[in-house]
């Protein structure tokens, strides 16, 4: 019978057993990143592409991959538009 059934007919409920808790076990600490150093050759490969850019012409996607090179996240479900007017603010305030 149930354990419903057991209550119904006045019988009283066995307790659970006590289940012991499993010890905690802490995964050691991850090793920091280091970031290799960007050559100065990456540097000026980027320095020229931001000479050839014409975000006017950009897609969304570019304009997105371009602003994080830039320092800058943005966020597509804008207009692209608008992704161009907050990359050119960004740009002059920089």
């Amino acid at each position: 019978m149930s354990k419903f059934g057991d209550l119904i007919g006045g019988r009283k409920a066995k307790p659970a057993p006590a289940s012991t808790p499993e010890p905690v076990v802490e995964a050691p600490a991850p090793e920091p990143v280091i970031e290799a150093p960007v050559a100065e050759e990456e540097v000026a490969e980027l320095l020229s592409y931001e000479s050839d850019v014409s975000l006017h012409e950009m897609t969304k996607d570019e304009l997105e991959e371009y602003g994080r090179t830039v320092g800058i996240e943005l966020d597509k479900r804008h207009s692209r538009k608008r992704l161009v007017q907050e990359l050119e603010e960004y740009l002059t305030n920089s």
